[in-house]
Formats: C-alpha cells, sequence, structure tokens
C-alpha cells in the first residue's frame, strides 16, 4: 500500500511538472516583444518590459487581423544611400568610433539595426564634396574607348568603408545610381543638365560595365543598377535629362545587350524618380525588347503618391519594385518626420509592393555637408557626425530602424488591415517570426488588438509613435 502511494505520488508530481512546462511554453509562445519610438523623443527604439500576450478574450477595441497565409513580396532589405558624403564623414571619426558605428549601423539584430541594403552613387552624387565621373577630360576631349576609366576616385572613403561594412554583413546588398554620364558624352558638355547623345550610348553601356567590373575586383558586387537618378529632374548637380523613350532605348538597344556579352547578373532598375509618373516605368516595360532586361521599377516621393507603385505593378506584376531614396530635412520636426516616413517610406512602400525601402545619406556632418555647388544643403543624414569622437543618430535612423532591426532580407510581406489611423505593415521572416509595424497617425492614444490565428492582444499607442511587434 505505501509503495503505491509512493508511486501515485511520483506520478502527480511528474504531471504537475508537466503541466508547468507546458502552460510556461504557452505563456512564451504567446509573448510578444515590442519596441517603441515616440514623436517627442522620450523614447527611442527601446525594448518595452510591459508583458503582452496573445490569449482568447475578445473585447470592442478594433482588431489589425495579420494573416500569414496571404504572402505578397519577398524583401530584399532596407536601409541608406551610402553617399560619397557619407563615407567621406563617417572616414572622420577614431578608428574605434567608427567601429562602433558600423556596428551598430550594420549588426544583426543583437548588435545593430542590421541594415541590409545601401545605394551608392556612380560618380558623384550631389552630396559629395566635389563633381566627378569616372573618366573625365578636358574640355573638347572625348574618350570612346575609355582608355582613362577609373572608380579611383571612390577608393578615398567610399570603397574603404564598404568594405568595413562588407565584414560586419557580407551578405548586403548595394543598388549603384548615376547621377551624370561623363560631361563629353552629354550633348551640353555641362555636369548638369543635358541629355546623353546617342553617339555615345554604346560608351555609356561599357561605362557602366566597367564600373561593376572593377567594383567586384574591389570585393564589392553590384547588385542592381539604376541608369539614372532622378531622369525628370536636370537641374541638380550633377544631373541628367533622361526621358523615357530615351532611357528604354538605351537600355534595349546598349545597357541589356552589353550587360548579357560582358555575363553580368547585375539588376537593371528603370526610372528611380517620383511616384508622381508612373506612366514613365510602364511605358519601358510595354516596350517588350526593353523588358526583357528589366528587374523592376524605382520611386521617390517628393510628389505624387505612394500608390502609384501598385499601379506600375497592376500593369507589370512580373516586375519588381523598390522605394530606393526619400531625404529629412534639416529644418524637419522629429514627430513629424517620424510619423510622415514610417507611414509613406516604410509602410507605404511595402504595401505597395516595394522589396526594398531607403532613406536618403547615411550620414552628415553638423552643417550637412558635403555636397556639391548646387546641391542639397538641407539634407540631414541619420547619422550627425559631431566630432572625430562623437555623432548622433537622427529621426532617420529610427525611421529605418523600426523595419530593418526586425526584418532581414528574405522576409515575406503578409496581409495585415490598416484600422483607423493605425497605419501598419506585417512580415514573416525566414526564421518564422512574425513582425508588425504599427505608427498613430492620429492626433490621440489608439486602443486596439492584434489578432493573429484567432488569438487576440489588446495594447495601445500615442499619438505620433510607432511601435514594431515580433512574436
Amino acid at each position: 500500500m505505501q509503495m503505491n502511494r509512493f508511486s501515485l505520488f511520483i506520478v502527480a508530481l511528474l504531471l504537475s511538472n508537466l503541466l508547468l512546462a507546458q502552460k510556461a511554453s504557452e505563456s512564451k509562445s504567446n509573448a510578444i516583444s515590442y519596441w517603441l519610438t515616440k514623436s517627442d523623443k522620450s523614447v527611442l527604439l527601446a525594448k518595452q518590459n510591459s508583458s503582452l500576450r496573445f490569449n482568447t478574450i475578445k473585447n470592442s477595441f478594433p482588431a489589425i487581423l495579420v494573416d500569414d497565409q496571404i504572402k505578397a513580396q519577398t524583401i530584399e532589405g532596407f536601409g541608406y544611400a551610402l553617399t560619397g558624403g557619407s563615407a567621406e564623414v563617417i572616414s572622420r571619426l577614431n578608428k574605434n568610433v567608427k567601429a562602433q558605428l558600423l556596428q551598430e549601423l550594420f549588426g544583426n539584430q543583437e548588435q545593430g539595426i542590421g541594415i541590409s541594403y545601401l545605394r551608392v552613387s556612380i560618380g558623384a552624387s550631389d552630396l559629395d564634396a566635389t563633381v566627378f565621373s569616372y573618366d573625365d577630360l578636358s574640355a573638347g576631349e572625348t574618350d570612346p574607348a575609355l582608355t582613362k576609366f577609373s572608380i579611383q576616385p571612390d577608393k578615398r572613403f567610399l570603397i574603404p568603408v564598404l568594405k568595413e561594412i562588407f565584414l560586419i554583413n557580407p551578405k548586403i546588398k548595394i543598388l549603384a545610381s548615376p547621377w551624370s554620364p561623363p560631361a563629353w558624352m552629354k550633348d551640353n558638355n555641362n555636369t548638369m543638365g543635358g541629355r546623353l547623345q546617342p553617339q555615345y550610348y554604346e560608351v555609356y553601356a561599357k561605362y557602366f560595365v566597367k564600373y561593376i567590373q572593377q567594383m567586384k575586383a574591389e570585393g564589392i558586387t553590384i547588385d542592381a543598377i539604376t541608369p539614372q537618378n532622378e531622369p525628370l529632374h536636370p537641374g541638380n548637380n550633377p544631373s541628367l535629362l533622361f526621358p523615357a523613350i530615351d532611357e528604354a532605348n538605351f537600355i534595349k538597344n546598349n545597357l541589356g545587350p552589353a550587360f548579357q556579352k560582358a555575363n553580368i547578373k547585375t539588376k537593371i532598375i528603370i526610372y528611380d524618380h517620383n511616384c508622381n509618373k508612373p506612366e514613365y516605368p510602364i511605358s519601358i516595360l510595354n516596350d517588350t525588347a526593353a523588358k526583357k532586361y528589366i528587374a523592376g521599377s524605382a520611386f521617390h516621393l517628393y510628389e505624387g503618391e505612394i500608390s502609384a507603385m501598385s499601379t506600375v505593378h497592376t500593369a507589370h506584376p512580373d516586375k519588381g519594385l523598390y522605394f530606393t531614396e526619400q531625404w529629412t530635412s534639416s529644418v524637419g520636426d522629429f514627430g513629424g518626420d517620424l510619423k510622415w516616413h514610417v507611414k509613406n517610406v516604410v509602410i507605404g512602400s511595402m504595401q505597395n509592393w516595394s522589396k526594398v525601402a531607403l532613406e536618403w545619406n547615411l550620414a552628415s556632418d553638423t552643417s550637412y555637408s558635403p555636397h556639391t555647388p548646387g546641391g542639397c544643403t538641407q539634407c540631414k543624414g541619420a547619422i550627425t557626425v559631431v566630432d572625430p569622437s562623437s555623432y548622433l543618430k537622427n529621426v532617420s535612423f529610427y525611421i529605418i530602424a523600426h523595419a530593418s532591426k526586425f526584418v532581414p532580407a528574405g522576409s515575406v510581406k503578409i496581409s495585415s488591415n490598416t484600422v483607423g489611423n493605425l497605419n501598419n505593415v506585417a512580415f514573416k521572416t525566414p526564421q518564422g517570426k512574425i513582425v508588425l509595424i504599427v505608427e498613430n497617425d492620429g492626433s490621440t492614444i489608439q486602443q486596439f488588438n492584434i489578432q493573429f490565428k484567432n488569438n487576440w492582444l489588446a495594447t495601445s499607442l500615442e499619438a505620433g509613435s510607432v511601435a514594431t511587434y515580433v512574436w
């Protein structure tokens, strides 16, 4: 009898421990971690200690329904433009401080914000200290054989910084865009404006080939290029007017065949300008001879509506979409910029089929330099390099970090619905985690539910705040 009682006690104890373990496991699986940024800067990408858990108890709050069975595009990355000026100011930092900054930017979730995509300029952008191409000549000279082509100008700052970044994240993807061809290829022989002369289309295609090959020789793979940054804005320094018909002809007759001949796998992405002209990329993609060389279309949002990306997707659903630039101003308001950029650049672009979301320059100094004569004087970097031993994180850092830290390349955008002023987007990561980014665009605190697989979680978000939920 005593043995039986003892045996029953042991069985009961084992069952009790099993139930406790099961409850602990269920509690852990139902738990949600979340990170918060407030518009008043009192909380900045801070993991919250509040215990949030799914349950089956319903309430009257509106619900964001997340459904991982409804899938859309696969994400290639989040990040910034590493302009020549950005690389220059980062290079001014002391060795240890620079290493710390790059780890914070490009390290994984435990060590940084996991930037997975960068845009660089082919030649100078307007955020380089000087205007240059890779084949600059004296007035009246030409170089159709590109014998003087050299990426040497990038070897001072840009390439060394890129090499350090690749050591931290070898899988980071690079998109490269020219602001202007060499002036001698243009009909106005000037770095600003003008058009690429048709007689140099073939030469310019070889210029791209040489650029990709020489960067590869430096250990830097260029994943994608656009033929021209902002082709309908010839007033920047440098810049080029490149109408859709010109870009289509260049791609189908010159650039695409040149890449094919040189066995270059770098993607060709068209347009790279504002959302007010979806007809530009659509007209090029309607040209089947050009379309076969094209991976997708790129957009900015200084004009137009972000929904234009879906307009292009509807016309050509077999081609990718990329959001590649949006700047924050030195005179901007943190709270206003946080709301607008998360709503449009991160959430809006992803809800309209974008594979990437990129802010503009990664870093600047305290006077918003360097920039070319006539270049942007108010472009505020995600990072401000104050002096060789210190830097500041600005609003653009947090805009991108709310996505990049939690949504690695290879994640898939999944379904979620807009509820009132709560703009949101959801993803499923390669590790099987669900990530939901929510921005309260209203003027009051919002109470709501997150609903997932018949489980509910009641929570709230203050006006102007952004939260990233992970489970």
